[in-house]
């Protein structure tokens, strides 16, 4: 299972540029999840302890506003889901719910803390990685903003 592993590793844009030794670190921490489409896999707030890569799937990511709870994305396979156990963040900043039956790949976020912190070039080639991944998610709801939201001074 473990070459398995690393081979679904090796294939996840998350991983890439990720020397061997950092794909086999990765594979053995790693577990595969399953979860059923309407399945809620965590809430605005909950302290979730599990980092995961999309291996198949669709995930909606939520928040609840004012006016009641949106959608401000929809993930797909390779991208990541709840980097804030791996940041060591207080709490998940959406609540994320599978659309379609979800196979991933889910890490402990402690057990990736302290393996960061045991190697720093493992822990700067997975900060980078999730930095990447936040960063493109911010792109990706920002460019939304446009049809949500009207600027100040646009209302008449």
């Amino acid at each position: 299972m473990g070459s398995d592993m690393a081979d679904r590793l090796r294939e996840h844009p998350f991983a890439t540029g990720f020397c061997p030794e950092d794909i086999a670190h990765m594979a053995a921490m790693a577990r595969e999840i399953h979860f059923l489409a309407g399945k809620t896999i965590f809430r605005e707030g909950d302290h979730s302890s599990l980092f995961y890569l999309l291996i198949t799937g669709r995930v909606a990511l939520k928040i609840q506003a004012p006016a009641g709870p949106g959608r401000v994305a929809t993930l797909f396979a390779g991208e990541v889901l709840g980097w804030p156990p791996v940041t060591g963040g207080t709490g998940q900043q959406f609540e994320a719910r599978a659309l379609k039956e979800i196979d991933a790949l889910a890490f402990d976020g402690a057990d990736m803390r302290r393996a960061c912190e045991a190697d720093h070039g493992f822990g700067f080639r997975i900060s980078r990685a999730v930095l990447g991944a936040m960063t493109g998610r911010l792109q990706a709801i920002r460019a939304q903003f446009p049809d949500v939201y009207t600027a100040v001074g646009d209302e008449k």
